[in-house]
């Protein structure tokens, strides 16, 4: 199994080795360089990631970012405060932005969620304090390969029922591992990969 690919870039001779998902798609292999696997503590950055991941089921994360533009304007920069308040006129909205995902049940839970991050903000003082909590030990050492790292863990078992009790939606264990990855909780660059070094907080 591969775990990790070579890619040149063209302003440069200098051979750059990356986990082998990134594949050469520039919204993917930006992704990878700059977020997947970065320790983040903004609330506002962490609702954001929240909320694409829950859209991203059942799709592929490139359709997501190539997406991702449109989803910030369409959901007022991701503000949890103003897309709580989102009524019926801006679900009517969002339902006719062909520039994202125009799911009716995954746009209302994103509303819904909103309403749950901030009844969790003012519960644990921000969410970031909240949701760190799940973030496992660092592992002793790198994955060797892709097919090493898991879609679930017991953390995320763990996430994804808190979550569900404090009334957030599309936040099952597989959707809140990827969130820990997006995140920062785990860093599951492989061995090889030149991010496979300890990454940089936001």
């Amino acid at each position: 199994m591969v775990f990790a690919t070579r890619w040149t870039r063209e302003t440069s001779c200098r051979v750059v080795v990356r986990c082998a998902w990134a594949g050469s798609d520039p919204l993917m292999v930006a992704y990878h360089d700059e977020e997947w696997g970065v320790p983040c503590h903004d609330d506002r950055d962490l609702f954001e990631r929240l909320i694409l991941e829950g859209f991203q089921a059942g799709l592929s994360w490139a359709t997501i970012l190539r997406k991702r533009e449109a989803f910030i304007r369409a959901f007022d920069g991701f503000d949890p405060a103003i897309v709580a308040a989102y009524g019926t006129e801006d679900v009517a909205r969002l339902l006719t932005d062909a520039g994202i995902v125009r799911n009716r049940l995954k746009i209302a839970a994103a509303i819904s969620n909103a309403e749950a991050f901030l009844q969790t903000q003012r519960d644990f003082g921000s969410f970031a304090k909240f949701i760190w909590r799940f973030a496992p030990a660092p592992r002793s050492s790198r994955l060797a390969t892709l097919d090493g790292i898991p879609a679930t863990s017991p953390e995320s078992d763990a996430m994804s029922k808190d979550l569900k009790n404090r009334g957030f939606r599309f936040v099952g264990s597989t959707i809140c591992y990827a969130f820990m990855q997006s995140a920062g909780l785990v860093d599951d660059h492989v061995a090889g990969c030149f991010r496979a070094v300890a990454p940089v907080r936001c």
